[in-house]
């Protein structure tokens, strides 16, 4: 009636892409805890700009100190955990900002954190972004290349 958007939910076990940017082979990530899954398998993507969003519906369960990763639980219980960038901790929360708070219900494509993508990059920091699933192994489809827009294209699907 007044024009107001809905966010469109995804399917039941999709899992949206948290950055723009290029998606790339988890295996293929400049740390080897990443690379060879050592916290779970999932998606890696090259961001592009500033915002790192919800991945899918759920609560957002946990917001590490140094604002460079964060857990969801999805709304079916499955964790997923976000990485921004790597050896990020070393930062103490320099260039990120946080958005949305621990306990809080999220939407995909919800707002969690901010950074200071450019500033970051610009000296030398590698911002790949990681989308996890630690202790979920079952029926995982992960894409592994692309391009993805935050909050829309679909990098992840699962079956319980």
């Amino acid at each position: 009636m007044f024009g107001f958007k809905k966010k469109a939910s995804l399917p039941p076990g999709s899992v949206a892409a948290v950055v723009s940017g290029k998606i790339i082979p988890l295996e293929s990530v400049k740390d080897e805890a990443f690379a060879k899954k050592m916290m779970g398998d999932g998606a890696a993507i090259l961001p592009e700009d500033d915002y790192v969003v919800a991945p899918c519906d759920g609560t957002l369960t946990m917001i590490y100190p140094t604002l460079h990763a964060f857990g969801v639980t999805s709304s079916d219980g499955v964790d997923i955990l976000v990485h921004i960038g790597i050896d990020t901790v070393n930062l103490k929360g320099k260039g990120f900002r946080r958005i949305a708070e621990e306990g809080q219900k999220v939407h995909t494509g919800d707002k969690i954190i901010k950074m200071d993508f450019h500033e970051l990059e610009s000296r030398g920091v590698d911002m790949t972004t990681m989308i996890l699933f630690p202790g979920h192994t079952a029926g995982l489809d992960i894409k592994r290349e692309g391009h993805a827009s935050r909050g829309k294209t679909v990098v992840a699907a699962y079956t319980l």
